[in-house]
């Protein structure tokens, strides 16, 4: 693809989001098959004084691998080794850059969920929840291919032009953006969510909010912060596709008494959903809540780097917390689920200390109105 909107992205993602000096060792990790950006990548973190290193996954060889040698499936020790040996790379790292293409969001389809519950336990926690995440800089990002156009139900042309105006958009202007929304979020005590499928009430008194504003993620474009750990009481069925590990589930419901999701159900697969959520300890506890507030994300697409994002969205996290906002729950899981709260899904309002914050996916507050979508837009010459 020759098209200079990647040399872009490259630059961006190099000298904005994981802010690499001379001498940082960058790893850059491609999932799928994408040349050209990894390309750029590689000569960028060059021009800024890097090493880059690379390195190649496929998940169709993945998928073989965690069949295992039995019948209960995955080599409990060949996974193990391998996490001690990527653990020991990412430890050597300064940043990372993750590629992630899909040619099919379901060539994990078929592994046995407890299968991949060990698999999080054995190697994504060790390394990447436990190494990569708090020890490093870095960026997690999708590249546009057919098969994220056809999930996003539009062309692969204009779903690539919607892709690169998304992750090139001025995130420097978000964030200054953010700011207020991180203020009143630090000076709340409770909140509370009413939406036609939606009855929440929760504390976030002493959990710090955080802004991601194209860091850590591209595309970017939430703030989010954590309950108190048992704090959260109600119901919510949640209206936005959820993917997980190979599968995508429809219309959600969580019941929480105690801050503990005690019970879980969706049309499609509840014995599989309870599973994930009965990982671990924490699985069943809630590590984030997030606004999304990306003025281009309107519609979901199955990827959750773009739909956690949705303008109008919130996302409330059963699994792990984030360092930035220990609310104290540990978990391999950390599985973000979105509802959008726009008048065209049926509307709703979010409270904060009994105060309206936001209506129908809207800001209301007077120092939050310029994170409003034709606010941001506008601001940033976008159509």
């Amino acid at each position: 693809m020759n098209d200079n909107r990647i040399g872009t992205l490259a630059e961006n993602l190099v000298n904005y989001s994981t802010h690499i000096e001379k001498g940082n060792k960058v790893l850059i990790e491609v999932t799928g098959q994408e040349e050209e950006l990894a390309k750029e990548l590689i000569r960028a973190v060059y021009r800024a004084g890097g090493q880059p290193y690379y390195a190649i996954n496929n998940e169709r060889l993945q998928k073989e691998w965690l069949k295992g040698k039995d019948d209960d499936g995955i080599d409990e020790a060949a996974v193990s080794s391998q996490a001690r040996w990527e653990s020991a790379r990412m430890s050597d790292m300064d940043a990372y850059i993750g590629i992630r293409i899909k040619d099919n969001l379901y060539d994990l389809a078929g592994i046995p969920d407890q299968v991949m519950t060990r698999y999080n336990k054995l190697f994504v926690k060790p390394v990447h929840l436990d190494i990569r995440v708090p020890k490093t800089k870095w960026v997690i990002l999708r590249y546009p291919n057919p098969a994220m156009a056809q999930e996003a139900g539009m062309s692969t042309e204009d779903f690539t032009n919607f892709y690169f105006k998304v992750c090139n958009f001025d995130y420097q202007l978000m964030s200054k953006r953010m700011d207020p929304l991180v203020e009143i979020l630090n000076n709340a005590k409770e909140v509370q969510i009413k939406a036609p499928s939606v009855d929440l009430r929760f504390s976030i008194e002493g959990i710090p909010a955080v802004k991601c504003d194209g860091i850590m993620n591209i595309p970017d474009g939430e703030v989010f912060t954590a309950p108190v750990k048992d704090s959260v009481e109600g119901e919510i069925t949640f209206n936005t596709p959820s993917p997980h590990d190979g599968k995508v589930y429809n219309n959600i419901k969580l019941q929480f008494t105690a801050g503990k999701i005690v019970n879980a159900e969706c049309p499609q697969d509840s014995e599989a959903l309870n599973a994930v959520l009965d990982t671990d300890e924490g699985s069943r506890y809630i590590g984030e809540f997030a606004f999304g507030l990306h003025p281009l994300i309107l519609q979901p697409i199955h990827d959750i780097l773009f739909d956690e994002k949705i303008s109008g969205s919130f996302h409330f996290t059963p699994g792990a917390c984030y360092d930035e906002a220990d609310n104290g729950n540990k978990s391999a899981v950390h599985w973000d689920m979105i509802y959008i709260m726009r008048s065209e899904y049926g509307g709703g309002e979010i409270y904060l200390d009994n105060q309206l914050i936001q209506k129908d996916g809207l800001f209301c507050h007077p120092s939050l109105v310029e994170l409003n979508p034709q606010s941001l837009l506008t601001a940033c010459n976008c159509k």
